[in-house]
């Protein structure tokens, strides 16, 4: 089976899909990748890589194409023009890459945006084979909630579009099951199936190797959170929980990771003079595991907003592996996992004084309560996330949309 994956985003930029690739690749599937330069999250392209142009490169035996587009900046225009280049490139420069080649199933792995799926669609027609979206974000949802786009008549331009996708993709996967039904809304007759993420199985074996020494991490009870650190994760709600927390001088709040929040949160910390909570910027993803697994506990926010109450975040899976207590400050799906599971406290999203409240009740735990709530969380992991069983879930999937369709051309 021979599948081309497209994906805006893409190693070495930190996403899932990079794992998903891998061991599809393991199991016999002939893969290839349709990307963009790698600019996430900092905004500039990554060195060794140039903006405009076309190129192809090899990664673990996977090649890949990687077509010119606009590094998102900061965010506002630069994201705009982000989002639409990739599509534009997508339409122009995909047929030649990608000239002579001949797939079984083109597979869209789509957080936001969404819009990578026009030049897919094209690709799957002028390939003859069918198109599998694997749903990460609701659109256009995921635009108003984060503030990108206000204007109403915007919205439900883009809402036209979206379920102009829908109806013509040939399945689509929701990576939670509270996407199923705004999905619904927007198309029939195409097939919808719940398919979630998962993480590689090493976020749930001992650490190998040295491990960066990051203060805040490797003294007292940490809490670490690790990811995007933008808007749709309010991270003011981690910044006024450290203020509470203050008095308490063996709790430690470390943030690793980039994002367009990541200033502010570093000119309040100066301003507020907060010595408990760290902010030491990103680290290679190999060593994400072994850090995860040395925190006391794993944080995850979300804001309040009605789309992010159906969604998981993709963390979520990564913490319930390293089998640490999870603190969940956010509402509805990611909420009902950790606490279905088992494996920590959850608060409502935004609520800086409940997150506090919960930190200040699981620190006062005993470390044998906290093991077993670790302990929960990953027997959790390997039980409805477990990497191999979703990877060869996903084959199914692909195999399932039916033998390919007369080429155009």
């Amino acid at each position: 089976m021979r599948v081309l994956i497209l994906s805006q985003y893409f190693w070495p930029e930190s996403f899932q899909i990079n794992d998903v690739v891998t061991s599809l690749v393991q199991k016999g599937i002939e893969v290839e990748v349709l990307t963009g330069k790698p600019n996430y999250p900092s905004g500039e392209i990554f060195s060794g890589y140039r903006a405009r142009g076309c190129n192809r490169e090899t990664h673990g035996g996977v090649p890949i194409h990687r077509i010119p587009l606009v590094a998102r900046g900061s965010g506002g225009w630069r994201l705009a023009l982000n989002y639409a280049s990739f599509v534009l490139s997508g339409l122009l420069f995909a047929p030649v890459m990608l000239r002579k080649q001949r797939f079984d199933a083109v597979l869209v792995y789509a957080p936001s945006p969404i819009l990578q799926t026009i030049p897919a669609l094209f690709v799957a027609r002028r390939k003859g084979c069918p198109l599998v979206l694997w749903i990460q974000d609701l659109w256009p949802e995921s635009l108003s909630a984060t503030g990108y786009v206000t204007s109403r008549a915007l919205l439900a331009m883009v809402r036209t579009v979206v379920a102009f996708i829908y109806r013509r993709s040939d399945l689509l996967l929701v990576q939670s099951r509270a996407f199923e039904k705004p999905v619904r809304a927007l198309v029939q007759g195409t097939p919808i199936v719940y398919h979630p993420n998962s993480v590689d199985e090493v976020f749930a074996l001992p650490p190998k190797g040295e491990l960066p020494a990051i203060t805040g991490l490797d003294q007292g009870f940490s809490v670490l959170f690790a990811g995007n650190i933008g808007s749709a994760q309010a991270v003011e709600t981690i910044v006024e929980a450290a203020l509470r927390l203050k008095k308490y001088p063996d709790i430690h709040l470390v943030v690793l990771g980039e994002g367009s929040r990541r200033q502010w949160m570093l000119r309040q910390v100066r301003a507020h003079k907060i010595d408990n909570l760290y902010l030491p910027g990103s680290f290679p993803v190999e060593t994400m595991p072994g850090l995860m697994q040395k925190a006391s506990a794993l944080l995850v926010t979300l804001a309040d907003r009605e789309i992010f109450s159906a969604t998981v975040p993709s963390k979520l899976q990564a913490y319930l592996a390293a089998g640490r207590p999870i603190l969940a400050c956010l509402n509805g799906e990611g909420a009902k996992l950790v606490d279905a599971a088992g494996a920590g406290l959850s608060v409502s999203a935004e609520n800086g004084p409940a997150l506090a409240r919960a930190i200040v009740d699981l620190y006062q735990m005993s470390p044998q309560e906290r093991e077993i709530m670790g302990a929960r969380g990953r027997s959790y992991y390997r039980q409805y996330f477990a990497h191999d069983m979703l990877v060869q879930r996903l084959i199914e999937h692909l195999r399932s949309v039916g033998p390919r369709r007369k080429a155009l051309g």
